[in-house]
């Protein structure tokens, strides 16, 4: 090496969070990502919003409504609710959806809300609203001794010590909970907000040891032109960055999600009908579009 090239690369130190995860998460490239994007109008679901908002309380937002549909739209089609493993496709049980949220310090987290397609909206906002101030305040035990065995392992174990770990869970079906170790942490589908960041319009990668198929990325709604009976005018639309698995789902059936998924969206008033006792604690209330 000459000395013009020497020092050119220096290591990020200290390396920590998801980052010094992600360093270990991913080879060259040689994955089956598809990519897609939907633009979804977004008036009729903001409506919805406020008027939820206006008679519980409750903090429920686009992430929600969006964690929902894509449930929905999973147990339309349970023949793309599972992983791949020994060459196989090997289905869930449950629509669990994983939600992806940042924490101090930018790093990010997230939790999974169980059978989120059996809740309603406003259920869905209130667990995920106690579950990340947990989070936030360090008060999650499983996710905290789950990061402390990640931090104390050195980083040239990590990516030998994920794979083990999702070989282990995944390949042979085994429980690892006693050793501090959640199942199928990660569920039918990951959501994230985007949006939050100012971003219209991103794509989310698939995570290798999460098995999990499809990623959905939130961009912030946006008021944009749209042609409506042949004339030109404003809509609020939200763009969604969707990357799946093409061994587990192809443009057909991600066509069918996203044909009810677009229904949901249209109208999920019509899907949530009735308004959970639990979910009528008043909270604040921030924008409905985060």
């Amino acid at each position: 090496m000459t000395d013009a090239m020497a020092g050119t690369f220096r290591p990020l130190d200290p390396l920590k969070g998801w980052r010094r995860v992600a360093v270990q998460a991913w080879r060259a490239p040689h994955d089956p990502s598809v990519y897609a994007t939907l633009d979804i109008p977004m008036g009729p679901a903001l409506t919805y919003l406020d008027r939820l908002r206006a008679e519980t309380g409750v903090r429920v937002t686009v992430t929600h409504l969006v964690a929902r549909g894509v449930a929905l739209a999973i147990r339309q089609n349970p023949q793309l609710n599972g992983i791949v493993a020994r060459g196989r496709i090997m289905l869930r049980d449950t629509v669990d959806i994983f939600l992806q949220v940042a924490i101090e310090g930018g790093d990010l987290s997230g939790i999974k809300i169980a059978r989120a397609d059996e809740k309603h909206v406003l259920e869905i906002a209130q667990e995920m609203e106690d579950r990340v101030t947990r989070l936030r305040q360090r008060r999650d035990r499983q996710v905290e001794r789950t990061k402390s065995i990640l931090d104390r392992l050195p980083v040239r174990l990590l990516g030998p010590f994920l794979r083990l770990v999702s070989y282990l869970i995944y390949d042979l079906d085994l429980d690892l909970s006693r050793f501090g170790v959640v199942k199928d942490e990660f569920g039918s589908a990951m959501v994230s907000n985007v949006g939050t960041f100012g971003l219209a319009h991103a794509y989310g990668p698939l995570v290798p040891f999460s098995r999990t198929p499809l990623v959905v990325l939130v961009g912030e709604v946006q008021d944009k032109p749209v042609v409506e009976g042949g004339r030109v005018v404003v809509h609020p639309v939200m763009t969604l960055g969707v990357t799946f698995d093409h061994r587990f789902m192809d443009g057909f059936q991600g066509g069918a999600m996203a044909q009810l998924f677009r229904t949901y969206l249209a109208d999920p008033a019509h899907f949530d009908r009735l308004v959970p006792e639990a979910a009528m604690r008043p909270t604040a209330m921030p924008s409905p579009r985060s």
